[in-house]
């Protein structure tokens, strides 16, 4: 029997809620009628087809604070079609990835009329996102209750709803008991274990998923660089020249374990059906705005804005900016080699234990400035990028990332450039990249989850209060669980915790030669990490939706253009040592000649490597070649088709004319 969406209801009293909407608190009686109307009504009437009901009931806003908070949820089978709309993959009987459908879902596994665990928490809560996402704009000139907030034809609701600060959030609940779960398999136990990656993609969705499974195999990657490191810092610490077989180690290291990554990320994502998951077609961004238009495209009525304009902010606004942003980094470096010279004068002339320990703190205060200025420049950087006005939420997110990665490269590395190539002091690199990796993974532990998660118990506490006080007729524990919920921070997505990774591959690789203990320190700081980054994402912050992702995107190309620079860095830092320059006493030109030719051999050696190990394990490349094949002969059996349907219909007109 084939189910439609007209026959699903809509209006069950009692279901699982996934989703809760927070409106503000002054919203009109007509307004908050009119979106419960366009999340229930049926699909064919403009509506997501949703269930959808307050927190509270009238009785319950008596007794408590009147809190605008409803909850979304769906039928089993709205959830299953929605699934095959949103083009979810799941794997099928013959062991391939196929994109579900509902009238052929008894051939994928796991799939049951009884089961309820065939989609993930994650996976149901991306539908009704999607779905409440798709709602659009239909006769509508404007929300109603709020004249100023105007509507056009296909433009989307739920968009407006945020842009207009009618809708304060929507947000995923926590599954309190596969929470739990989760926990005690992930970060409750520290010991040095394997993450349930595959569990975190079930509850968490495959974006942040790809991240701890990032973390995780950078952390054991770092391992064999780390253990070949410490001999070298204990027995060889001035011997440059022997550095270099550490050195070409460490850089072809570095492109091997990328490429490996790139073919566990592809096993991984295949696993999950993402890898062969339709890209679909990106819709403007929230902050989009400009003069309404007919998209050439599309056909649909939407914002246009002039890309000359957004060219015009670019590079007359933003750059001038970020350039400026740069030289006040440099300017502030100055002083900090300021603060070192006085720091070393003021010990040379006392020779005492404080002014030896005094030596470390322009260091320290350096490092904590430069974290400081990071973040800083990040809120810049956001509202600039915002303010170019780009349509898609993936050029948003590309020209954010490049704003952010030129201005922290240069923030974090700027001294270590100018010591190791300007001053030549390789005392002084090593005690100041010690003390910068050192000193910004204790501040980025603190900021990012010890201080949130204690902000957030003070605030768990506030809500216990507040629900123990409440009367017994009262729902208590689905109150007290949104309420805390939806106090909580937002988690804003990976790109801090990428960018702390690939600013610690920065530490790792551009200098290995001179300080090959940071890899120790790395694994040590990402042990932690890990557990720090779970606690972070159970207990201080909202639920993310789930994101489908096939790989780490433009951090994948950002990792091999620093491991890039590692070798022009180490192969510069080898050929200044003493004991090589030692080697060519009369010419210097044909050292550095010398030290160009295994710059350039490495880096040839760097992309045969990476050109030889192939992004996709052979098994994957066949599977996929296989779905495509099929794909394109049920694409030409359905076009044949339509052609004898067409001849078919030709004839019988042809016929009816010959009659007489």
């Amino acid at each position: 029997m084939k189910v439609t969406l007209s026959a699903l209801d809509t209006h069950e009293s009692s279901f699982t809620p996934l989703v809760v909407i927070e409106l503000a608190q002054d919203v009109k009686e007509e307004t908050k009628e009119w979106l419960k109307n366009r999340i229930i009504s049926r699909k064919k009437d403009g509506g997501a087809q949703l269930l959808f009901r307050p927190l509270l009931n009238k009785y319950e806003k008596e007794t408590l604070e009147n809190q605008n908070l409803y909850l979304v949820g769906a039928s089993r089978i709205r959830l299953l079609l929605g699934a095959e709309a949103v083009g979810l993959v799941k794997e099928c009987g013959d062991d391939t990835m196929r994109a579900f459908m509902y009238g052929t879902r008894h051939n994928f596994k796991g799939f049951d009329d009884d089961n309820d665990d065939f989609l993930t928490m994650a996976e149901r809560q991306f539908i009704i996102k999607h779905e409440l996402e798709s709602l659009r704009a239909r006769d509508e000139k404007m929300i109603p209750g709020y004249p100023q907030a105007k509507l056009y034809p296909g433009k989307s609701l739920l968009r407006r709803l945020l842009t207009s600060g009618i809708v304060i959030q929507v947000f995923p609940l926590h599954d309190n008991e596969a929470l739990k779960k989760l926990e005690d398999t992930w970060y409750t136990r520290f010991t040095v274990k394997y993450q349930p990656i595959d569990s975190i993609r079930g509850y968490f969705g495959e974006t942040i998923a790809l991240y701890f499974g990032f973390l995780e195999y950078f952390t054991f990657a770092l391992i064999p660089v780390a253990v070949l490191g410490l001999p070298y810092y204990l027995f060889v610490w001035e011997n440059y020249d022997k550095y270099v077989v550490f050195a070409s180690f460490n850089l072809i290291w570095s492109t091997v374990i990328l490429e490996v990554w790139k073919r566990g990320c592809a096993s991984m994502t295949y696993r999950w059906g993402t890898l062969v998951m339709k890209r679909q077609f990106e819709e403007p961004r929230p902050g989009y705005h400009g003069v309404l238009g007919i998209n050439s495209v599309t056909g649909r009525e939407e914002p246009l804005y002039p890309s000359y304009k957004r060219q015009l902010r670019i590079y007359l606004v933003s750059l001038p900016f970020v350039c400026l942003c740069l030289y006040f980094s440099l300017f502030v470096m100055m002083i900090y080699f300021d603060m070192e010279a006085w720091a070393l004068d003021l010990h040379e002339n006392s020779r005492s234990e404080w002014t030896s320990i005094l030596l470390y703190v322009p260091s320290i205060i350096y490092a904590i400035v430069i974290e400081i200025m990071n973040r800083l420049y990040r809120y810049a950087a956001e509202f600039l990028t915002s303010w170019e006005n780009h349509r898609l939420e993936s050029a948003y997110q590309n020209h954010l990332i490049l704003k952010v990665l030129v201005f922290n490269f240069l923030n974090c590395f700027a001294s270590l450039f100018y010591i190791a190539f300007v001053l030549r002091d390789m005392k002084l690199l090593r005690q100041s990249l010690a003390t910068l990796l050192i000193t910004s993974q204790i501040f980025n532990q603190i900021v990012e989850s010890l201080l949130p998660y204690w902000l957030q118990k003070k605030q768990h506490v506030k809500v216990k209060k507040k629900v123990q006080a409440l009367k017994a007729d009262i729902d208590a524990t689905l109150y007290e669980q949104v309420v805390l919920e939806k106090e909580m921070g937002t988690y804003l997505g990976t790109f801090d915790d990428y960018l702390e990774l690939f600013l610690q591959f920065g530490y790792v690789s551009l200098f290995s030669c001179v300080y090959p203990l940071a890899a120790a320190f790395a694994v040590l700081n990402n042990l932690t990490e890990v557990n720090s980054d779970a606690l972070k994402m159970c207990r201080v912050f909202k639920r993310p939706f789930s994101e489908p992702s096939a790989s780490i995107g433009v951090w994948q190309l950002a990792f091999e253009t620093m491991s890039v620079i590692s070798v022009v860095t180490n192969c510069a830092l080898i050929g200044m040592s003493p004991q090589v320059n030692a080697l060519f006493p009369e010419s210097k030109a044909d050292l550095i000649l010398i030290v160009l030719a295994v710059e350039h051999a490495l880096l040839a050696l760097k992309f045969i490597l990476a050109f030889a190990i192939p992004d996709k394990p052979r098994h994957i490349q066949m599977k996929l070649a296989r779905l495509e094949f099929e794909s394109l002969e049920a694409l030409k059996q359905q076009q044949m088709k339509h052609v004898a349907e067409n001849l078919k219909e030709d004839w019988r007109e042809g016929g009816k004319e010959e009659a007489p």
